[in-house]
């Protein structure tokens, strides 16, 4: 009994020798957590592109963040990893951008979700725009791509989107959310999930293509490595501001009274008609009918009765309808020629002014063949050169040439000029690897991804390599 008391006195002693020096754990909220935590949100984000975060340690997992995330889940996969974690922290410090967010979606989001809806699409790519471009539809990123969902020119163009010297529709809140419900139908249809997708909006299906034939996997954090660094934020950056605009609250976010607060009207405009005189007309700012109108570049509403324009105004005064009906029907003096705008892709632009630097070169010779029944004065003619020329590039003595003697040609023209043939209504073009109709729709001047499909027949936007496609010309 002796010895048993003994070992528990000793048992005793060594717990209580450990309780009194006990081995620290790094403490939330210490110098060295500090620290760690801001080296992990010390980006600093932008307004039009996804904020840059370094892949780091998932030091905090949090049960609750999965939960929440598992609530707010409907038809997009919302994932909570080491990646949305991190721009949780960074998105959730970023209070005063979050709640003009929150202040602005009570406008814009009806507008997207109605654009969403109409294409079948869920209803949770409306936050794409928060991070694509904060929903300032003036954005406008360091490679061209504008509006609220940053459409390239190609890929505007492609589906369906103007863009001239009076409008870019890119910065149209109704017909750029239309265009990008669509780009999704198509993206979903041949990628078949919808964080791929998400991926394919920032970097194109091509790249997401490539992606998953390099990962074998069609999981999106598996392929996340093999796309560019951008794409491999964005969708994490996605999923943290669905959950931020959502648990807003609990992140102490507030939203904030919207520029753009007002009951509207749509109304259909057959004239040319400036902002600056509807809002004298209705006794409201001009930068207020900018904000509900900004696709129009010259603040210039420029309906005809073929094409008339849509023109959204503040709801009035039953006062203010005279003012306004003579305003709408009496044309402004201005040129009313309307002219496609070219690219605005810096990318585009970069490849078009090295093409256009001066080349020199030596100059070129082609060696012809001489034709039964030709001369020195039938080949210069259809050369477009001289005699003489002819004469001392080949070393003749005489006007005389034989058939099948060989001379050789000097200058720009070292090729007869081509008979003119007719345009055929439609080219064909082979479908490779890769491709997808709004890439091949970019191609082409005039195609558009709506054309593609009823010119071919097509009722889904996934291609087969080999596929022979009719394009018209």
């Amino acid at each position: 009994m002796r010895r048993i008391v003994l070992t528990l006195l000793s048992f005793l002693a060594f717990f209580s020798a450990q309780a009194q020096n006990p081995v620290k754990p790094i403490a939330i909220g210490s110098a060295q957590s500090d620290s760690l935590f801001k080296k992990i949100t010390s980006a600093t984000p932008d307004t039009v592109s996804v904020p840059v975060v370094n892949d780091l340690l998932f030091y905090n997992q949090n049960l609750t963040y999965k939960l929440r995330l598992d609530s707010i889940q409907k038809t997009v996969p919302l994932s909570y990893n080491e990646y949305v974690q991190n721009f949780i922290d960074v998105l959730g410090k970023q209070k005063d951008r979050m709640g003009k967010m929150l202040g602005l979606s009570t406008y814009y989001f009806p507008i997207f979700e109605g654009a969403l809806k109409a294409y079948n699409i869920p209803a949770e790519i409306k936050y794409l725009p928060i991070i694509e471009s904060s929903m300032n539809p003036h954005a406008i990123s360091r490679v061209g791509a504008t509006g609220m969902w940053q459409f390239m020119f190609g890929t505007a163009k492609a589906y369906g989107l103007n863009m001239d010297n009076f409008v870019d529709e890119r910065k149209d809140p109704i017909q750029a959310s239309y265009a990008a419900a669509a780009y999704f139908r198509d993206a979903y249809e041949e990628l078949g999930d919808w964080l791929l997708a998400i991926a394919a909006y920032n970097c194109g299906k091509g790249n997401v293509t490539r992606a998953i034939d390099k990962a074998g996997s069609r999981d999106f954090w598996e392929i996340r490595k093999f796309l560019p660094k951008e794409t491999r934020d964005y969708v994490p950056a996605f999923i943290a501001a669905v959950y931020l605009m959502n648990y807003s609250q609990t992140h102490g976010i507030v939203s904030q009274a919207p520029s753009i607060n007002l009951k509207t009207d749509t109304i259909q405009v057959n004239h040319f008609v400036a902002l600056a005189d509807i809002a004298k007309a209705i006794n409201y700012d001009e930068s207020t009918l900018y904000g509900l109108n900004p696709s129009y570049k010259k603040k210039i509403v420029n309906g005809t009765n073929g094409l008339p324009k849509r023109l959204i105004l503040p709801r009035i005064d039953q006062n203010d309808f005279a003012k306004l009906y003579d305003v709408l029907n009496n044309d402004i003096e201005t040129d009313r020629s309307v002219f496609l705008a070219s690219t605005d892709d810096v990318r585009d632009l970069r490849k078009k002014a090295l093409a256009n630097k001066p080349i020199v070169t030596k100059p070129k010779s082609n060696l012809y063949k001489v034709k039964p029944g030709q001369n020195l004065t039938i080949i210069a003619n259809l050369f477009k050169v001289e005699v003489q020329d002819l004469k001392v590039w080949n070393d003749l003595k005489s006007n005389t040439v034989i058939p099948g003697q060989s001379l050789k040609i000097y200058g720009s023209n070292v090729a007869p000029l081509p008979k003119k043939i007719a345009k055929p209504e439609f080219i064909t073009y082979k479908v490779k690897a890769g491709d997808t109709l709004s890439g091949i729709a970019e191609k082409f001047d005039g195609a558009t991804v709506a054309s593609i499909k009823k010119t071919n027949g097509l009722k889904k936007a996934a291609l087969q390599p080999g596929m022979v496609l009719k394009i018209k010309s």
